[in-house]
């Protein structure tokens, strides 16, 4: 199984959506000047609500925004707690403890650690709503000083997102099949996950819920001969990045020329960075989701009889 394919499951089968953990017990009040974040979505959000210049450091895999991410890295799949104790810098030079940390796995006990050496950890796992998704970065906005902003940013994303919906004209009597491709050895997301269902709300049918199961914590591997039978209308490749996958090396695989989302060409290529994460681009991910769900309802020779 892919790295990442771990983490999802990881995380998906993790603690609660926000979980506090403080010397405390709460954050402190005061803004803080010195964050770690050790989730690429917490970092995605902190940039964009103005709290960029509050973190010190982040995770190895942080890589957006594209510009003025802290040189300072951590791998957030295996840290360590003393080393995150000191890698903050007062304006002076001098090393001095995070004020927050905020992780979406607690790996290594990292947040039992930390607070064992008085840093207020912040964890936010992934997001298995967008209600959750949405309050995660409102609840940024409260701890970092930035409230009006993650507000506006949250409303802003509920907006598109129910947009999109609305958008999505009714198809009760078309079926529309859909893949939707992590990795190339085939594994998919369920209905029961949070991208899942995203796409449950536009009325698609995955084919991957037939084969999940609770041990696979909504992330099932599809055999070929399965994948093949399921004919899914509509294939989402959530994997071009990380594995270098399109629509036409998708194709060439065996068996797969017959299915009618290669053959009437509806297969989206999806950032996998976006698709992965649940914070601010997540608007993003919900507009590609809905333009393939729309091309291919309209595509009269998906439909002959």
């Amino acid at each position: 199984m892919k790295g990442f394919i771990r983490y999802f499951v990881a995380i998906a089968i993790g603690l609660s959506p926000l979980t506090l953990v403080s010397t405390s017990g709460a954050v402190q009040a005061a803004v803080p000047t010195c964050i770690v974040s050790l989730s690429p979505t917490a970092t995605e959000t902190l940039f964009a609500i103005g709290a960029g210049s509050q973190v010190q450091a982040v995770d190895k895999d942080a890589n957006y925004p594209k510009h003025g991410l802290p040189t300072k890295r951590i791998n957030a799949l295996s840290p360590n707690a003393e080393s995150i104790a000191g890698i903050c810098s007062t304006k002076n030079g001098h090393s001095t403890k995070p004020d927050l940390v905020i992780i979406s796995y607690n790996a290594n006990s990292i947040a039992e650690h930390l607070t064992a050496l008085g840093i207020d950890v912040v964890e936010q796992d992934a997001a298995t709503s967008v209600a959750t998704a949405l309050s995660q970065i409102t609840t940024l906005g409260k701890l970092t000083g930035h409230v009006k902003k993650a507000d506006a940013i949250a409303a802003s994303l509920q907006a598109t997102i129910t947009k999109d919906i609305r958008s999505v004209p009714a198809h009760s009597s078309k079926k529309l099949t859909v893949y939707y491709e992590l990795d190339p050895t085939l594994y998919s997301l369920a209905s029961s996950t949070f991208v899942g269902a995203l796409l449950k709300s536009l009325g698609v049918v995955n084919v991957a819920d037939a084969q999940s199961s609770a041990a696979d914590a909504g992330y099932p591997q599809l055999s070929r001969e399965y994948l093949v039978g399921a004919n899914p209308k509509l294939v989402f490749l959530a994997d071009t990045i990380c594995c270098s996958v399109n629509a036409k090396n998708f194709a060439k695989r065996s068996g797969f020329s017959t299915m009618s989302a290669v053959k009437y060409g509806h297969i989206v290529g999806l950032s996998d960075d976006i698709a992965s994460r649940w914070g601010p681009r997540l608007g993003i991910l919900m507009n590609d989701l809905t333009r393939g769900v729309k091309s291919a309802l309209n595509d009269a020779r998906l439909w002959k009889s």
